[in-house]
């Protein structure tokens, strides 16, 4: 059992009065124990601090400007992953809330303390209610380090700590202001920007990867200059609305017909089910936070990766119990049901792993499954999704629907350059998160015993990395 003692007077000098047992964690009194030998400064003190517009806005795809929202928080820079284009009128009614680089966004609703440094690539964009903007103005404090110190064990207690709900847990915008950043050298600062700056670089590499390999892909098999267009009206047969088993427009669109021919006419192609080892969606688990297996739903699925550091957990029982749903490395994981319906990556680690109901695992026989997995989170996969799907109300992708995918298979050293390209992305995206991790963990030595340690510190572990 836990337990704090907390004088009478420290509760009365709480503004808000707090004084259920939450707030007087002993981590969080051990944090303020060890923030109390810096000199702090409060963010409102040295940053502008807003929110994004309450209420209706209005979305428009032919807009530039992005609405961020808590999602693109998650991993320590801004993302515009799933992000809504928001009307220009908007943005010029919400100038406050507009985005510039190096502001930070924080998450103050529902999943609390999201924080990211706002860069170039995600402008121009606006946030909406449930996101905070902190625009930093100050000498003394360095918006990379500002970001580290929020992102690491003390930042997120004081968040944590602060946040406050029943139904949704909430961190007010006066809290945001009065969450206090301890003053660091500015040596120490200037490090923690470099290895903040060094991640972000990794990661635009990991996507310059990426992009390459779409580019040989869509060179390889004649598809760089390609646009499928949706025709409002074409013939077919009755023969093969009989033959497909359906009726609907969209699933006889002449542009699916046009990438098959296209393909075909470049290289070999083969049909999953002619390929395919196992092809089944996974189980429903149940979950545990304190489970060591993990777990992939599809919100894990992302448009050019897996979202590895934010996977559910379950327990030991679950892996031995639906086996159906185990996941082994490079097994290529589909997204089957809603919105993204179609996305696909593989999974490329050792760790023991399970699916869930609304993500398909496909292992194939011998082929390339990188490769595969590849092409079919492109168009060409994109596409026959469009195609093959179902349902009204909600979106669907059966194992029965994924069998009739067809994959061209590029000449053997094409798969191989793509495989390497895809790899040394992964491996860039592993990088970056090892930086971002070194500086989290470099802000609490400098909290828990000194600058000088943690300075040390940083020199070991990039040295021993090989990423100074």
């Amino acid at each position: 059992m836990q337990y704090s003692i907390v004088k009478y007077s420290s509760v009365l000098h709480q503004e808000d009065l707090r004084f259920d047992a939450d707030y007087y964690k002993p981590k969080y009194l051990r944090d303020d124990a060890q923030l109390d030998k810096f000199d702090s400064i409060l963010i409102g003190d040295f940053a502008f601090v807003t929110d994004g517009q309450h209420g209706y806005h209005e979305v428009d795809d032919n807009s530039p400007i992005r609405h961020l929202t808590a999602k693109n928080a998650k991993n320590w820079f801004a993302d515009s992953i799933g992000a809504d284009r928001l009307a220009k009128w908007v943005d010029d009614k919400n100038r406050r809330s507009s985005l510039k680089e190096n502001d930070l966004i924080l998450s103050t609703r529902g999943t609390v303390g999201y924080c990211a440094l706002v860069k170039k690539d995600v402008l121009p964009a606006n946030i909406d209610q449930d996101v905070a903007k902190i625009a930093l103005d100050s000498k003394v404090i360095i918006p990379e380090y500002a970001l580290t110190f929020l992102n690491c064990e003390f930042g997120q207690d004081w968040l944590q700590r602060n946040t406050t709900g029943m139904v949704q847990q909430g961190l007010s915008l006066q809290k945001v202001r009065q969450t206090p950043i301890p003053i660091l050298d500015v040596e120490f600062q200037e490090s923690i920007r470099s290895v903040v700056v060094n991640a972000y670089n990794a990661i635009k590499d990991s996507e310059n990867y990426f992009e390459n390999a779409q580019a040989i892909l869509l060179s390889e098999l004649g598809l760089l200059a390609w646009q499928p267009k949706h025709r409002l009206s074409f013939v077919k047969n009755y023969s093969d609305t009989e033959q497909a088993g359906r009726i609907d427009a969209e699933h006889f669109q002449p542009k699916y017909d046009e990438l098959i021919e296209i393909i075909k006419l470049t290289t070999q192609c083969k049909q999953i089910r002619e390929i395919a080892k196992f092809n089944a969606r996974g189980l429903q688990p149940q979950y545990n936070p304190e489970g060591q297996i993990k777990v992939v739903n599809s919100q894990h699925i992302l448009d050019d990766h897996l979202d590895y550091d934010n996977f559910e957990r379950t327990d030991d029982q679950s892996w031995d119990s639906q086996k159906k749903a185990r996941i082994f490395q490079n097994d290529i994981l589909i997204y089957t049901t809603g919105a993204n319906i179609g996305r696909t990556n593989v999974y490329l680690i050792k760790d023991k792993c399970i699916a869930s109901n609304h993500v398909n695992i496909l292992r194939l026989e011998k082929e390339n499954q990188i490769y595969v997995g590849f092409v079919m989170n492109s168009i060409i996969g994109r596409l026959q999704t469009q195609k093959h799907k179902s349902g009204a109300a909600q979106a669907e992708l059966y194992p029965s629907d994924i069998e009739k995918f067809i994959v061209p298979f590029a000449k053997e050293e094409t798969q191989n350059r793509i495989t390497e390209l895809l790899m040394s992305s992964f491996e860039k995206k592993i990088q970056s998160k090892a930086m971002l991790d070194i500086a989290k963990r470099a802000v609490e030595i400098a909290i828990e015993q000194n600058e000088d340690s943690a300075l040390k510190w940083i020199g070991e572990q990039t040295k021993e990395t090989g990423r100074h």
